[in-house]
């Protein structure tokens, strides 16, 4: 595993400039955005970069962040300077780790497995998506002993949500990621535009054509009978790629139809929206890793988390991409923090675009901050060596911010002060 210093890193990239090499990952997250913009197909970055409804949310995301001013403090001793960290038993390099981002395909070819190396070679903690485009063991294969977490989504069959437990404790998972803002697609206008869906192609689905239980189900004759969709050249490509993305021979795949069934199969089952409360004991029954809960925005749910004995909560929108309108992470992560008294670890994600960002949720209360979008950019534009120089950036501006602004570790960012605007 590399470790450098932030003083490091910048020497390292100057270095290379003065030779005539500029970063291919812009440190700049709007560059960054729009770099990878211009790489990705329209309907891939509607996905990926989209929101709910005219993202409001997402705009407040962003924007959340100015309601606190960071006050740097002088004429401190900030020479020796630690952002390492734990996270549930874990010692981390850094207070960050990889959100969970579905259909990496859409951005890279390598798309999960890239990314887990990248997190693998700092040792950043991943969260595996639900939605991955490569099964979970083999992702886990490329992060040697750097923890990962398995994502959540509770679909309609119980069995299937076992199966997961165990698959995910079986490929060294440390602790399951309960999505809880998904259990319906929120109203995306880019991808409504579009009338695209990429799991339709069978893409985003792997852990669960790679689950012995989803095959087993498959199998099962569908309770409500299908339409039969509009035979076009579109209709008919979608097939194809439906197919040559399901495991096994292609030919066989087509004459069975088994990726057209894998497909539908899968949107019958993954959402289940009367999950509540009194579900999650189910859980507990069926793994002993720590529960995570992902998308609390409310302090009264961070306190009944807390009732149902959950081992960290996780405030997050979704990136904005399920309540346009919603509060934006940042806002919450107060009243969050407040209800938990120091329970349990509090993670956070949604809008964070740099090491200031990140600093302000260690000051407000944060454990570790998650990274999404601008990954899945880097991931884009260099696939396994972009995201690692983007985790190198992270962590490079954090210390700076961090010893610029008067402290040498994170235990002096939680008790510092910050304006409130």
């Amino acid at each position: 595993m590399r470790k450098i210093t932030a003083v490091e890193r910048q020497r390292e990239i100057f270095i290379r400039g003065a030779a005539g090499i500029r970063p291919v990952i812009p440190a700049d997250p709007v560059l960054l955005a729009g770099k990878a913009r211009l790489q990705m197909k329209p309907e891939a970055w509607a996905y990926i970069a989209g929101g709910a409804g005219q993202e409001q949310t997402m705009v407040a995301n962003h924007s959340g962040f100015n309601r606190w001013k960071i006050i740097p403090r002088m004429l401190r001793d900030v020479s020796m300077r630690d952002i390492s960290t734990t996270l549930l038993g874990h010692t981390l390099p850094a207070p960050l780790f990889l959100a969970p981002i579905g259909v990496l395909e859409m951005a890279h070819p390598s798309a999960d497995r890239a990314v887990a190396a990248a997190a693998g070679s700092l040792g950043v903690p991943y969260v595996f998506s639900n939605q991955a485009s490569f099964p979970m063991e083999e992702t886990a294969a490329v992060m040697g002993n750097t923890p990962r977490f398995f994502q959540l989504y509770w679909s309609q069959s119980d069995d299937l949500v076992v199966s997961f437990l165990e698959r995910a404790k079986a490929c060294g998972c440390t602790g399951i990621v309960v999505t809880l803002d998904t259990t319906m697609l929120g109203w995306r206008a880019r991808d409504i535009d579009f009338a695209a869906l990429p799991f339709l192609k069978g893409m985003g689905i792997a852990q669960y054509t790679s689950d012995p239980v989803f095959q087993q189900i498959m199998e099962t004759p569908d309770p409500v009978p299908q339409a039969k969709p509009q035979i076009t050249l579109e209709a008919i490509r979608t097939l194809i790629q439906a197919t040559r993305r399901h495991p096994g021979n292609f030919w066989t795949n087509l004459k069975t139809g088994a990726g057209l069934r894998a497909v539908r199969t899968f949107i019958r089952i993954y959402s289940r929206p009367n999950i509540t409360w009194k579900d999650l004991p189910f859980l507990r029954k069926h793994t002993d890793l720590p529960i995570i809960l992902k998308g609390v925005l409310h302090p009264d749910d961070a306190r009944k988390a807390l009732d149902y004995g959950v081992d960290a909560v996780y405030v997050s929108n979704h990136g904005g991409r399920q309540v346009d309108g919603a509060l934006s992470a940042i806002e919450a992560l107060p009243g969050i923090v407040e209800a938990i008294r120091q329970k349990v670890p509090v993670l956070i994600d949604s809008g964070f675009r740099g090491g200031a960002d990140v600093f302000k949720a260690l000051a407000l209360g944060a454990t570790a901050v998650g990274i999404g979008r601008p990954y899945c950019y880097a991931l884009a534009l260099d696939g396994q060596a972009g995201v690692a120089d983007l985790l190198a950036n992270w962590m490079a501006d954090l210390e700076l911010t961090m010893g610029l602004a008067g402290c040498k570790n994170l235990e002096e960012i939680r008790t510092c002060e910050l304006a409130s605007a």
